[in-house]
């Protein structure tokens, strides 16, 4: 009877016994199994068996590559308040399980100290500009400390990055300030050029239609000069004599230009004189004045002519071995 009542408790018990001495481990997972309190062994990913009651897992630790996120708040060397953000990657290294487990109690905390202490040595050296262009200067300054330091805890840091780099507020507000005051800068500057080539565009344009406008007026001058000059061999022809004949021309011209001025309904330009009289009047005045400019004219060569031969001839200087003569 006893033993009837016995065999399903043994058997219970010892179903009991089996599932607690067996244990599973992840894959990138390692366990720590103590006895009594006591390391004992590391067990690495698969199925396991420890003594029921006598052997426990003390710990399991992760060896994947993890990462830490540690918000840094500290000054620069021209008195800027900054936040850094330092991402680190680390990894417990698989030979050094033991040290990982037992010699470290928060490795997270550890991590954190280190960085705290490397961001505050090497960002106040710094001035705010130099910390966005030598975020990569810190990032292996943090990580060079890390590695000295954790790597006797069983630690390997993987990388470490400068993942944000956030000013104070009102600095970044002055910065964009700056950085919009430099861009009006330089859009000033290419506005001011695009000007500048379009007044030396529109002078060069000017002085090519300065230049062209002259000529057509030099080659109409030239073309009236030669018709005037073949109307006046025209009038020497039937015996008028030069100063008459550019005299006629003259008044005829200006009877010319004032049919022109009459045929014209915007015109407000009068030419004075403009009654026949007085077209007479000025072809007499033409006459007589280049009458009285070809005497003038005369006069002044014969007195030129007259001056030219009283002047005394130059004496001559001729060199002889004792005297110098003069030779008339």
């Amino acid at each position: 009877m006893i033993a009837t009542v016995l065999v399903p408790i043994l058997v219970v018990f010892s179903f009991i016994i089996l599932f607690t001495g067996i244990f599973t481990v992840k894959q990138q997972t390692s366990a720590i199994l103590e006895r009594f309190g006591k390391y004992r062994s590391i067990r690495n990913s698969g199925l396991h068996f420890k003594v029921p009651i006598i052997d426990q897992i003390a710990g399991r630790i992760n060896l994947k590559v993890q990462q830490l996120d540690v918000l840094v708040e500290t000054k620069t060397k021209d008195d800027v308040f900054v936040k850094l953000k330092i991402s680190v990657q680390f990894q417990v290294i698989k030979t050094n399980v033991y040290d990982a487990f037992y010699k470290l109690e928060s490795p997270h905390d550890q991590i954190t100290a280190y960085v705290f202490d490397v961001v505050r040595a090497e960002v106040p050296k710094m001035k705010l500009d130099d910390v966005f262009e030598r975020k990569d200067d810190v990032a292996i300054a943090v990580k060079r400390e890390l590695n000295q330091a954790m790597s006797d805890y069983g630690y390997d840091i993987i990388k470490t990055l400068v993942t944000d780099i956030d000013p104070d507020s009102q600095v970044k507000a002055a910065m964009n300030r700056i950085n919009a005051a430099e861009r009006e800068k330089v859009a000033a500057e290419y506005i001011a050029e695009a000007e500048r080539i379009k007044i030396v565009a529109k002078a060069r344009a000017e002085a090519e239609s300065k230049r062209l406008q002259g000529q057509g007026i030099a080659d109409q001058r030239r073309e009236i000069a030669r018709g005037l000059e073949e109307s006046v061999d025209v009038l020497n022809n039937v015996g008028i004599n030069s100063q008459e004949a550019s005299a006629l021309i003259v008044v005829t011209q200006h009877y010319d230009t004032l049919q022109s001025i009459g045929e014209s309904t915007h015109s407000n330009l009068i030419l004075l004189p403009n009654s026949p009289q007085a077209g007479s009047d000025m072809l007499n005045n033409m006459i007589a004045s280049f009458t009285a400019s070809n005497q003038i004219g005369e006069a002044m060569r014969e007195k030129n002519a007259k001056i030219l031969a009283e002047k005394p001839k130059p004496k001559r200087k001729r060199d002889t071995p004792d005297r110098e003569e003069e030779i008339e």
